[in-house]
């Protein structure tokens, strides 16, 4: 099986989702952020489960899109995942992640 690691981005970008969403709902915020914590518990046996980011091109660099949220992971080997970021589909990658960097 592969581990998960969820990065510290991608940890905050929870964060800011749950408060976003708390100011109307608690529980809707609890359930949204739960929802997506644990959507990515298919990569540990499935790493391969979502599509190739398109704007990247990076084999390694993949995405599962969880309701109106898309969450970025990059396969680091075969025993290790990284979540990169989570945001909403809406948004373009660049305005969420620096590029250079992947």
């Amino acid at each position: 099986m592969v581990e998960v690691i969820w990065t510290d981005n991608a940890l905050e970008d929870l964060d800011e989702i749950g408060e976003y969403i708390a100011n109307d709902s608690i529980r809707y915020a609890e359930k949204t952020v739960g929802d997506l914590f644990f959507s990515t518990e298919i990569l540990e046996s499935h790493p391969k489960a979502g599509p190739v980011v398109p704007e990247l091109s990076n084999k390694s660099i993949r995405q599962l899109i969880v309701g109106n949220f898309r969450i970025v992971y990059e396969i680091m080997n075969k025993s290790r995942i990284d979540v990169l970021t989570v945001h909403r589909t809406s948004r373009i990658i660049e305005n969420t992640m620096n590029l250079d960097d992947l």
